[in-house]
């Protein structure tokens, strides 16, 4: 029980990694990979997976009070995962198609793939890692 009640709170919770296949990903090619969910202290329901790509632009803005920016260029769903018991390990493989919003000409804009875990009646994980289109 005491397992349980940690585990929605974040302590001793599943954790996520997201492996992709090749860091540079070029045009008309696929960004694929595998993410690999392990099982925290106790059996976790996972309700759905969330893969985005952010362009992460970075660099004082006038109209903006932080100097990083995060916009969304891609997004996918992987929906009902099921339950991942305690120490297991899943993989679950991914692919996604770029498109022209992944293009940018500014050095100060990088890519990123952020993966959400959403765990019902608990804290989500996330992994994040650059990627690099072109």
């Amino acid at each position: 029980m005491l397992k349980k009640f940690l585990s929605t709170i974040g302590i001793g919770s599943m954790k996520v990694d997201t492996v992709v296949d090749k860091r540079e990903v070029a045009h008309g090619e696929a960004l694929s990979g595998t993410i690999y969910i392990e099982g925290g202290q106790s059996e976790q329901v996972i309700e759905y997976i969330k893969l985005e790509v952010l362009k992460r632009t970075e660099g004082h803005r006038e109209d903006s009070d932080f100097d990083v920016t995060n916009t969304i260029v891609a997004k996918h769903t992987i929906e009902m995962v099921g339950s991942v018991k305690s120490k297991e390990t899943r993989m679950v493989p991914f692919e996604l198609m770029p498109d022209e919003r992944w293009d940018s000409e500014d050095d100060n804009v990088k890519l990123f793939l952020r993966t959400s875990v959403n765990i019902l009646n608990a804290v989500d994980v996330q992994d994040e890692d650059e990627i690099i289109y072109g």
